[in-house]
């Protein structure tokens, strides 16, 4: 947990210099996606610089790589499950509500958590840690979610450049 609250601090803190790493093309996009996702709670916009990237990298490799990225990047909300989760019980409602749908569908609701934008998969992801569901059952269906959601925000991006343009 402390670990996960040092990150969410240093990415706030460092926000702007992040925002710099677009200039790195793809590996620039996984660390943002990455750092982006490391925070706990705090939204860091790492879509934007996706949908940014996307005017002059190829959408669907973008989108994979920050997908990744991403989802690595959510191992922090993972492992401050064990630590969290009895708190977030008591005292989130949503909590629950996402503890059931993650006990009765597994992978896929995590999938489909990690696919639609909300601020709630935070919470997924420490409802996961917490309910032991091993870690890289986790990062797959986290990563095919987000590999998802990062391709068609690319592809988005990159017809409104077109558009544009």
């Amino acid at each position: 947990m402390i670990f996960a609250v040092a990150i969410a601090a240093a990415v706030i803190y460092f926000s702007a210099d992040i925002a710099g790493l677009g200039a790195y093309g793809y590996a620039g996009a996984f660390v943002i996606a990455l750092l982006s996702s490391a925070t706990i709670f705090f939204p860091a916009p790492g879509w934007a610089v996706v949908v940014a990237l996307s005017a002059t990298l190829d959408p669907v490799m973008l989108g994979a790589v920050a997908g990744i990225g991403s989802a690595i990047g959510e191992l922090t909300g993972y492992a401050a499950g064990d630590g969290l989760r009895g708190m977030m019980n008591d005292r989130l409602k949503e909590a629950k509500n996402i503890e059931d749908v993650v006990k009765s569908y597994d992978v896929l609701a995590i999938f489909f958590l990690a696919f639609i934008p909300n601020p709630l998969f935070d919470v997924a992801g420490i409802v996961a840690g917490g309910l032991k569901i091993p870690w890289w059952r986790f990062v797959l269906a986290c990563a095919a979610g987000r590999v998802l959601r990062y391709v068609l925000l690319a592809m988005a991006g990159a017809f409104a450049v077109s558009l544009l343009t």
